[in-house]
C-alpha cells in the first residue's frame, strides 16, 4: 500500500480558518479588525486564490504577504462530459493529485468531494481502491474542492457528496471539520451535505454524536454477509447485523433516516432472493435505498444489469415497503461516474477504461 507522511499542515494555509482566526491573523500585521471580515469574504465567497488579488486590501500589505498560502490546488486536467458534468484531477500542494466532480442541472450544482488520496478500502468493483492509498486530506483540501468547481461553472455551488475518492469515516475529523466550514462559511446548509461510507466499526457511531444534520448514505452493495465481503474486504471485520445495528443507533440519536447504497452488478446482487433479502434486513427503521447501476471499469469483469432486472429489483423493494429509488450516475464516458474515479488520465485525455 503507497503511503506518505508529507503534507501542508492546515495551520500554514489560510483556507479552513473561521473569520475569528483570520481576524487574529490580519490583526498580527498591524491590520484593522475589519480586514478578517474582508479576507473571510473573499476567501469563501470570491474564492480567492492569492492575498495579493484581493483589491480591498492595501498595494504595500498586499505585497508584503503575498507568498503566504491560500491553499488553493492547481487544474491538473479536467474533462467534460456530454452531460455538462466535469471531472477535476487537482494537484495538491505536495505534489499528489486528488479528483473531483461537478455535476450541474438546470436548479443545482452538485461537487462530488474526494476525502482521501486514493482509499484503502479496496472494494472490488470500484476503480478509485484499484489504485492504493497514499494519504487523508485536510478539511482545507476539502472545501478547496467545492471552491475549484463553484469558480469553473462560474455559478454556486448548492449540494456537496462525500462520495468521491476514499473513505470518509476513516478521515472523520477533517470531514467533520470540512463540513462545518461549508455549512457556516461556504453557506451550504447542512442537509445539502451528504456524506457517504462503506462502514467501519464504531465510526458511524462516532458521526451520529457530532448531530449534523446531513444527509448519511451507507454503501451496502449486498444483501447477505458472505457477499459482502466478496465486493467489500473490509467487511470481514464488521458483520452486517452490526453494521445495521449502528445504522439504527445513526437513526436514534440524529432523528434523521439512513440511505443504503446499493451498486447492482448483473448476476452478482440482483437476484430477486437478493432484494427479498435486503428488503428483511432494512425492515423496521428509517431508511431509503438508492439502486445504483454498476458503472463500468477496466479492471474488473462486471456487468451493469438489464432496464428489466433492475426495474426487478426496485419493485421488488417496494412490494416489502421499502422506500427506493434508482440512481444513474451522470458523467459516465467521462468516467466521472460512481465508483469510477482515478487520479491519471491517458495521451488522449480519457480516463483509463473510457
Amino acid at each position: 500500500m503507497k503511503t506518505t507522511e508529507k503534507y501542508p499542515p492546515s495551520q500554514t494555509v489560510l483556507l479552513g480558518k473561521s473569520q475569528q482566526e483570520l481576524t487574529q491573523w490580519v490583526e498580527k500585521f498591524g491590520q484593522p479588525p475589519y480586514r478578517g471580515k474582508q479576507l473571510h469574504q473573499w476567501l469563501y465567497q470570491k474564492g480567492a486564490r492569492s492575498l495579493e488579488n484581493i483589491t480591498v486590501f492595501p498595494k504595500q500589505w498586499r505585497q508584503t504577504v503575498a507568498d503566504y498560502p491560500i491553499g488553493r490546488s492547481k487544474i491538473h486536467h479536467c474533462s467534460i462530459a456530454s452531460d455538462e458534468t466535469r471531472k477535476y484531477l487537482l494537484q495538491l500542494r505536495d505534489g499528489l493529485i486528488v479528483e473531483t466532480v461537478g455535476i450541474p442541472t438546470a436548479k443545482r450544482l452538485t461537487v462530488c468531494v474526494s476525502s482521501q488520496v486514493g482509499c484503502p478500502m479496496a472494494c472490488d468493483f470500484c476503480a478509485t481502491g484499484k489504485g492504493g492509498f497514499s494519504r487523508n486530506l485536510q478539511a482545507y483540501e476539502i472545501i478547496d474542492q467545492v471552491l475549484t468547481v463553484q469558480e469553473d461553472f462560474k455559478r454556486r455551488v448548492s449540494h456537496v457528496v462525500f462520495m468521491g475518492m476514499g473513505e470518509p469515516i476513516l478521515n472523520l475529523e477533517e470531514v467533520v471539520k470540512a463540513v462545518k466550514i461549508l455549512n457556516q462559511d461556504v453557506e451550504i446548509g447542512q442537509r445539502s451535505l451528504t456524506i457517504s461510507t462503506v462502514g467501519l466499526p464504531g465510526k458511524i457511531r462516532q458521526l451520529a454524536q457530532q448531530k449534523l444534520q446531513i444527509t448519511f448514505a451507507v454503501s451496502l452493495h449486498a444483501s447477505n454477509q458472505k457477499l459482502r465481503e466478496k465486493l467489500i474486504p473490509s467487511a470481514r471485520r464488521y458483520p452486517l447485523e452490526k453494521l445495521l445495528q449502528e445504522c439504527r443507533e445513526y437513526v436514534q440519536i440524529t432523528k434523521r433516516r439512513v440511505s443504503f447504497e446499493y451498486i447492482l452488478l448483473a448476476e452478482v446482487n440482483d437476484l430477486p432472493e437478493n432484494a427479498l433479502e435486503l428488503a428483511k434486513h432494512l425492515r423496521g427503521f428509517q431508511t431509503h435505498v438508492n439502486l445504483i447501476p454498476y458503472n463500468p471499469i477496466s479492471e474488473v469483469d462486471y456487468q451493469r444489469p438489464s432496464k428489466f432486472r433492475i426495474q426487478r429489483f426496485m419493485d421488488l423493494l417496494k412490494q416489502e415497503n421499502i422506500q427506493t429509488s434508482i440512481r444513474y450516475s451522470r458523467g459516465l464516458e467521462a468516467n466521472a461516474a460512481c465508483g469510477q474515479l482515478r487520479a491519471y488520465y491517458n495521451n488522449e485525455g480519457k480516463t483509463p477504461g473510457a
